[in-house]
């Protein structure tokens, strides 16, 4: 009664009370505080998880980029290589690309995008390009209005009166039905054989009408010779990779080019 009565017993009251009221709320601060900072953190990763996506967004855009602006780098050089080609021939040409392929045919003639009314005509040659060299495709079978259909030399129903560069014999180059496989050149004579090598070059030799003379064909690759047979048995790989040619020049080898016209003037 006299703690009581002298405060005493009330100072410690309210000390105590203080001391539990101070504890919850420190609890309720520490744990306010963790929710906080846990919102917080999951905001941050949020955020952070969005600045990556769009980061990465950024490098695949940049990556197309460059891809895009390599493409086209190559397409302006294969482009430009086929204008100066054609610019430097002599006879009138048409540049023309590949718009399809037929997969199923067993001789894969293809469709190119110019016909009659560019000035395209059955029977004329076709050539290409690659990195510098000029090699014979084949010729045209089929025209239409704008589009033209080509037989490739590996064709079986192609053949093509050619010469060996070196040593100038002539003989005939006939293809085996897929461009996967040498071109077959007959007609050489056995006596020729020890001046022929490996790589030497066959070239068309400008008979029969069709065909330009000199015009890159491919190179000796093998050299047979048959007991039953008086000629060489010849396999000739073609200067021209067909898996990658995308476009061709259509050659009209009874027109002057008007570049030649042009030059001869001055």
């Amino acid at each position: 009664m006299l703690a009581f009565h002298s405060g005493g017993f009330v100072l410690n009251f309210q000390k105590i009370g203080f001391t539990l009221l101070s504890s919850v709320e420190k609890s309720v601060n520490v744990v306010t505080s963790g929710v906080t900072g846990t919102f917080n953190a999951v905001q941050e990763l949020t955020r952070l998880r969005e600045e990556n996506k769009e980061l990465t967004e950024r490098l695949k855009n940049y990556e197309i980029l460059q891809r895009s602006n390599s493409d086209i780098k190559k397409e302006n050089e294969r482009l430009k290589e086929q204008l100066n080609f054609s610019e430097a021939f002599q006879e009138k040409n048409y540049p023309a690309k590949i718009i399809s392929r037929n997969p199923d045919s067993l001789y894969s003639a293809f469709t190119i995008n110019k016909g009659s009314r560019h000035g395209i005509r059955k029977g004329m040659p076709v050539l290409a390009t690659q990195s510098g060299i000029v090699g014979l495709v084949g010729k045209i079978v089929t025209v239409g209005a704008g589009t033209s259909l080509v037989m490739p030399i590996y064709d079986t129903k192609c053949s093509v009166s050619a010469r060996i560069q070196n040593t100038r014999d002539i003989g005939l180059v006939t293809g085996v039905g897929s461009s996967d496989s040498p071109l077959t050149m007959t007609y050489i004579k056995k006596r020729v054989l020890n001046e022929l090598q490996i790589g030497d070059l066959i070239v068309t030799s400008g008979e029969g009408g069709n065909y330009g003379p000199d015009i890159p064909i491919g190179s000796i690759s093998e050299i047979k010779v048959l007991d039953y047979d008086s000629s060489l048995n010849i396999k000739v790989t073609p200067v021209i990779d067909f898996s990658r040619i995308e476009m061709v020049i259509v050659s009209d080898r009874f027109s002057i080019s008007d570049q030649s016209i042009a030059t001869g003037a001055r």
